[in-house]
């Protein structure tokens, strides 16, 4: 994968995972405030990683960003992690569809196609969510019992 497919894809995963933390770091009381160096080196290490600071990354909350940035290295952006990326971004795309989130649902269909997604793939991720959504508010909504439902579909 070329370093221009790279950044982008880092820059995307990393406007996505951003919007999808921002409300749990800023919800995050009584946490200690990032002290300036520790915010001043998240910044360097984003601009060395993505090529530039998006201006949404200077909204974040000082507090919360190096956390944030953290988070998103080792899970989202790590290719040592149990899922490969291609498989992330499917996943991602599938809950950012039901939330729903245009921002998210455009990144993350991004970074599947360049993590070597096909539309076929896409469609089904997001076929899935939707197949989900749909059983999950059938079984709620009907109050299924959920130990007959676990008996009945070979569990306990």
């Amino acid at each position: 994968m070329s370093n221009r497919r790279i950044s982008k894809s880092v820059q995307s995963s990393i406007r996505r995972a951003f919007l999808l933390t921002a409300a749990a770091c800023v919800l995050s009381l009584g946490a200690a405030p990032a002290h300036a160096d520790e915010y001043d080196a998240t910044i360097k290490d984003i601009q060395s990683t993505m090529g530039g600071v998006p201006s949404f990354v200077k909204q974040f909350p000082k507090a919360g960003l190096p956390g944030a940035w953290a988070e998103v290295k080792a899970i989202q952006l790590s290719d040592k992690t149990a899922l490969p990326p291609k498989v992330k971004s499917l996943i991602s795309l599938a809950v950012a569809a039901q939330i729903p989130c245009n921002y998210c649902i455009w990144s993350d269909t991004q970074d599947a196609k360049r993590a070597g997604a096909t539309d076929e793939e896409i469609q089904e991720a997001v076929t899935m969510a939707a197949l989900t959504r749909h059983w999950s508010t059938i079984f709620n909504g009907m109050q299924v019992d959920f130990d007959t439902f676990k008996k009945e579909m070979g569990g306990e």
